[in-house]
């Protein structure tokens, strides 16, 4: 059994359910795992082949592949012969009572193999998680096979499920514990032993203290900045506190934000028409290249073919701070330096912001806990930053803002962003965790080995615990990344795109997309950066980025710099007439209005005028 006593779990979920996910997320933060394989045949099977392919592809490089195929032994050999260091998943139990119940291993005794493989799970060293199909809720198999099968597969679950420390059941993704082994503290080690930053075991610990209670901060009100020429003057807005048309979560019956909330999506047929019109006008050379994904992303949400450029844009920044080995390596005077600049309409921000004419809100969010501790905040803080983000898009509606860049600022930031990207989607966070630089462009390789740490270590803690959106909230987001996931489901209920940049906004777009699967596609990013974290969460989000010119300001820097390129494209669909080259005649649309007009008396009749005036025999001939 492992030092901290969670050894086996067992994973039960029907077809689709998101099981094998929830699995591969229970063991995401061992540095290496054997996937054991026990699938049979499907070699002529193309919808098989393609199920397996989708299963290697979410695997990380890091992990090896054993398959069982038609030898059950194997799998409780595998077993045995397990080391304590090791991580094993099993996907799925399946394919192993398939095997089991082959005919041509006919006739043998199954109930010993089931006993047997439950006595290797009972006494197995290593990390284990298995994963099976829960057959127990569907309808009885017609057929006699159909029915062995579904037999011994339960037989073998509830055998599985006895010897297992924990079982869980996913239904819809949505994971719920049926058996659960609190971890207990293992034994102090020696005094002169010391584990290494970066030791793939987890660090021993006593039992974890008390989340924070942090009071939300009903009083935090961001400062908005006015864009001005030279640089504008702060002008405070009571954006929090002012009063706002009713939200739609209110309007819809609902009194909480919750997963499943059904909000509004972007028009499915305006998007495809623009970029399909966009190859009509007359543009020079083959195109706008990649500049067409703004475009076509700027008609689906202005349900228009021919849409506008953003012209009234507002930057969220929020402001966070996180405690613990997160912040590493980071000054925070100089962060506070930086936000004051921001919320005074100076320093390289308010530049940027004056040059496009975008206005700045700075939100200061309630201060976080240290991730590797215990949840960095409460459930009361997650909703109320939830509502205050909501508020913000509320308040950016309000103002006549066609578009919001959301971006943050503040210190562990970065780290928190890739917990929460490994605890959603199994990421590896060793990989996506960025250097930490030092003024003077210089790195500091320490700072990075203990924010890897205290990723670790969170990522240990809430192996067992429900991954849901206000869980990574509570658990490892904090006040910052509710804010910024809340302005994404305001913005989305007011159909206002959102544009984003950095790492919180990122994250923010995984979290959001678990309350309301419709936020992703009110988002945009418009130039990639040079952060491995951005990239990974971006494709989770589907979101190709407009650009990838490789700029690495962060802060919303990235998205102003950009800003006007993405101006001039969105607006060329307006302003630019069809190429003559593809019109049919003279006279349609898009040519200009210098032609020469033709006398009324002079004009050829139309094809069904000269029908009608034509003799019945001479339309007979044609």
């Amino acid at each position: 059994m492992s030092e901290d006593r969670w050894n086996t779990v067992l994973v039960l979920g029907g077809i689709r359910s998101g099981k094998s996910a929830f699995a591969e997320a229970l063991v995401a933060d061992a540095p290496s795992v054997r996937y054991v394989a026990t699938a049979v045949g499907g070699e002529d099977d193309p919808e098989w082949r393609d199920r397996i392919e989708a299963h290697q592809r979410r695997r990380p490089q890091s992990w090896s592949t054993e398959e069982t195929a038609g030898d059950p032994a194997r799998l409780t050999a595998l077993l045995t012969e397990a080391k304590p260091d090791d991580t094993l998943l099993i996907d799925d139990l399946g394919g192993w009572v398939a095997s089991v119940l082959d005919p041509a291993r006919q006739p043998q005794d199954d109930e010993a193999e089931v006993t047997a493989l439950a006595g290797a799970v009972r006494a197995c060293p290593a990390r284990l998680v298995l994963v099976s199909p829960e057959v127990g809720l569907s309808l009885v198999p017609v057929t006699p096979v159909g029915r062995a099968f579904a037999d011994a597969l339960g037989t073998t679950n509830q055998a599985l499920a006895e010897a297992c420390d924990s079982v869980a059941l996913v239904v819809a993704g949505q994971p719920t514990w049926l058996k659960r082994t609190a971890p207990v503290a293992r034994e102090t080690a020696s005094p002169s032993r010391q584990p290494a930053v970066l030791s793939p075991a987890p660090p021993a610990v006593a039992a974890p203290p008390p989340p924070p209670v942090l009071t939300p901060d009903t009083t935090a009100e961001p400062t908005v900045v006015l864009p001005a020429a030279p640089a504008p003057e702060p002008v405070r807005a009571d954006v929090l506190t002012e009063s706002t048309m009713t939200l739609p979560l209110v309007a819809s019956g609902l009194t909480e934000i919750k997963p499943g909330m059904d909000l509004p999506m972007p028009s499915s047929d305006a998007g495809p028409d623009a970029r399909e019109r966009l190859t009509g006008i007359d543009l020079p050379g083959a195109g706008l290249g990649p500049l067409a994904e703004a475009i076509e992303f700027a008609a689906a949400t202005q349900d228009t073919t021919t849409p506008r450029s953003w012209d009234s844009v507002r930057l969220v920044l929020i402001a966070g701070r996180h405690g613990g080995g997160a912040a590493a390596g980071t000054d925070p005077f100089d962060v506070e330096r930086r936000v004051a600049e921001a919320e005074a309409g100076t320093g390289l921000l308010g530049r940027l912001a004056g040059q496009v004419g975008a206005d700045i809100a700075v939100l200061r969010a309630t201060e976080a806990g240290a991730m590797e501790d215990g949840p960095v905040t409460d459930e009361a803080t997650v909703e109320a930053a939830l509502r205050d983000g909501w508020r913000l898009a509320d308040a950016a509606a309000d103002a006549g803002r066609d578009a919001i860049l959301l971006a943050g600022l503040g210190t562990g930031v970065e780290a928190v962003a890739t917990a929460v990207l490994a605890a959603t989607t199994g990421a590896e966070p060793v990989a996506m965790l960025p250097r930490v630089m030092l003024p003077g462009g210089r790195f500091d390789d320490n700072a990075w080995m203990v924010r890897c740490a205290a990723v670790r270590d969170a990522m240990h803690r809430i192996r067992q615990e429900p991954r849901g959106a206000t869980d990574v909230l509570r658990e490892l987001g904090g006040p910052d990344l509710a804010v910024a996931t809340g302005v994404l489901l305001g913005a989305a209920a007011r159909r206002i795109p959102v544009l984003l940049d950095g790492p919180l906004g990122i994250a923010a777009g995984l979290v959001a997309r678990d309350l309301a699967a419709q936020t992703r596609h009110w988002c945009v990013l418009p130039e990639a950066g040079t952060l491995a974290l951005v990239k990974q969460g971006a494709d989770v989000l589907g979101l190709a980025p407009v650009l990838e010119i490789g700029l690495d300001l962060g802060e919303g820097a990235n998205a102003l710099t950009v800003l006007p390129v993405l101006r001039t494209a969105v607006g060329l669909l307006s302003a630019l007439p069809v190429h003559p080259a593809l019109l049919a005649e003279h006279g349609d649309a898009g040519l200009s209005d210098e032609a020469e007009p033709v006398a009324d008396d002079e004009a050829e009749p139309d094809s069904e005028t000269a029908d009608d005036e034509a003799e019945p025999g001479e339309r007979a001939g044609a």
